[in-house]
């Protein structure tokens, strides 16, 4: 995969959190995504980077929105 492949798959997970948490501003999720995706860019494979960012990025907004609830 190369980069230009992994941001569209990243824009296109932040699309799927922003209608996973709709309650949430597009924003916040956007930084969500923002914040998980330099956890992984050590990883030398980059194919599941898409995936693990989203799957980090969602776990901070449920604890966003658990928080606020």
């Amino acid at each position: 995969m190369d980069r230009s492949d992994e941001d569209r798959a990243i824009a296109e997970a932040a699309e799927r959190l922003t209608k996973t948490f709709p309650d949430v501003s597009p924003d916040t999720v956007q930084n969500a995504v923002a914040e998980s995706r330099p956890e992984f860019d050590g990883n030398p494979i980059r194919d599941f980077v898409p995936l693990f960012v989203e799957r980090a990025a969602k776990q901070r907004l449920r604890r966003l929105v658990s928080s606020s609830s």
